[in-house]
């Protein structure tokens, strides 16, 4: 009794997932054709088997002509449908059997269900950078696929600003983490792509996607078409984009305790500068923004400004004038988020207010719709000088347009939590 309940569970979870899938991946389509196909070849046979007559006597009991003719019409055409069925489910099992490693955790209807519905999702796009950029798009690819990420090329330490210097690309770290994010998590190229070489004169420092980026520069003769073929590699659901192709240089005018005020350049050099951070700028001051951007974010249900660190991550994007006058155009709705902590040398003793007034000095008020604030504040104690929980006091001209939710990482001390992120965005968009 238990096994028959089993399959009958089994067997409604198969139709209904083959309801909903027939009419948006146009499966009746081709199995009409299909039919069609069987069809036509049963007849020519049978046409064909008209020369031979008369047939032998055995042909009398292989056709159940003993049997009532609607009988056997009935018996043939369910014998058919049901050895056409295995076949189809036999052939594909087979073909998705070197793409699915060890056993699925869901059934082939609900992965292609599941593929179907995350590419009705609606379009949006996250600009920034840094692991906030990266944690959100995580949490939105179980959503939609219809995602754009747009990155800073301002970043100039590290590994990034190595390659830099001496292959003249543009800084590929950020990027990296992007198409890590929005690719198979569990997959080996994936870990492989984000794997970091130990200390070494050379390699030391360096990730493999780095690399890789840079010698995909190298072959296809640019940097957007090494972008797009390494998220092909890693058969990434959205695309990463840069919000220009222009080396440009992050620089600020900072505040020193003793009033003084000094001009830093360099991304890697501002948290250095120890100070108060009054305004951040980019030589050359009017590069021109990536195209696909553009058009990414005009055609946007959504867009996401943030996570990530304000004046070294999110403005350098915010810098390039045609970004911003783009979003001024566009109809989708555009959230902040703010950071759910602090950062050393850019928002020490920032509260979720003065985060959203540095974004509006810069770029003009109103420059957002919603600001979505963090009201979660983990058990674990955040580490490192100058980091703490950002406090979610705003002021009456601005609380109703802010929403707050639960969104700190109770594993990741000061970051967001990738699943709560992407369910309040995207309860901002139903």
């Amino acid at each position: 009794m238990m096994k028959r309940r089993v399959t009958q569970a089994a067997t409604r979870s198969w139709l209904t997932h083959l309801k909903w899938l027939t009419p948006g991946l146009g499966v009746k389509r081709w199995l009409l054709f299909l039919a069609l196909g069987v069809g036509l070849l049963s007849l020519g046979g049978a046409l064909a088997l008209r020369a031979f007559y008369p047939l032998p006597q055995y042909f009398y009991y292989l056709t159940l002509q003993f049997l009532p003719r609607a009988l056997r019409a009935g018996l043939f055409l369910v014998l058919g449908i049901g050895i056409i069925s295995y076949g189809v489910w036999g052939f594909n099992h087979t073909m998705l059997a070197p793409f699915v490693t060890g056993t699925p955790a869901t059934s082939i209807p609900e992965m292609l269900f599941d593929f179907r519905r995350r590419g009705r999702g609606p379009r949006v796009v996250v600009i920034g950078g840094g692991h906030g950029q990266a944690t959100c798009l995580r949490g939105l690819k179980a959503f939609t696929s219809n995602l754009t990420a747009i990155v800073t090329v301002a970043d100039d330490g590290g590994s990034s600003g190595r390659l830099r210097r001496d292959m003249g690309i543009l800084p590929p770290g950020d990027f990296r983490n992007c198409i890590a994010a929005l690719a198979n998590d569990e997959s080996l190229v994936t870990r492989l792509f984000q794997y970091r070489f130990a200390d070494g004169r050379d390699l030391g420092g360096h990730s493999f996607g780095n690399l890789f980026i840079g010698a995909m520069a190298g072959i296809t003769g640019s940097f957007e078409s090494a972008l797009r073929e390494s998220s092909q590699v890693l058969a990434v659901q959205g695309r990463v984009l840069p919000s220009t192709l222009v080396a440009v240089t992050l620089c600020a005018d900072v505040e020193k305790p003793d009033g003084a005020v000094v001009r830093v350049q360099g991304e890697s050099g501002i948290p250095e500068a120890r100070g108060r951070v009054l305004r951040v700028m980019l030589e050359p001051g009017t590069p021109p923004a990536y195209p696909g951007a553009i058009q990414a974010i005009l055609a946007a249900d959504l867009v996401v400004i943030g996570p990530g660190s304000l004046y070294t991550s999110i403005l350098p994007n915010l810098l390039v004038a045609e970004i911003v006058e783009a979003l001024q155009a566009t109809a989708a709705l555009k959230v902040y988020v703010c950071n759910v902590a602090t950062q050393y040398g850019e928002t020490e003793g920032y509260s979720a207010l003065a985060h959203l007034q540095a974004l509006e000095q810069h770029l003009g008020a109103d420059i957002v719709d919603v600001m979505l604030v963090n009201t979660h504040v983990p058990r674990s104690q955040l580490s490192g000088e100058g980091v703490a929980w950002v406090r979610a006091d705003l002021a009456e001209a601005t609380a109703e347009r802010t929403i707050y939710a639960d969104l700190a990482s109770d594993s990741e001390p000061g970051r967001h939590d990738c699943d709560q992120l992407a369910h309040a965005l995207m309860a901002l968009v139903k």
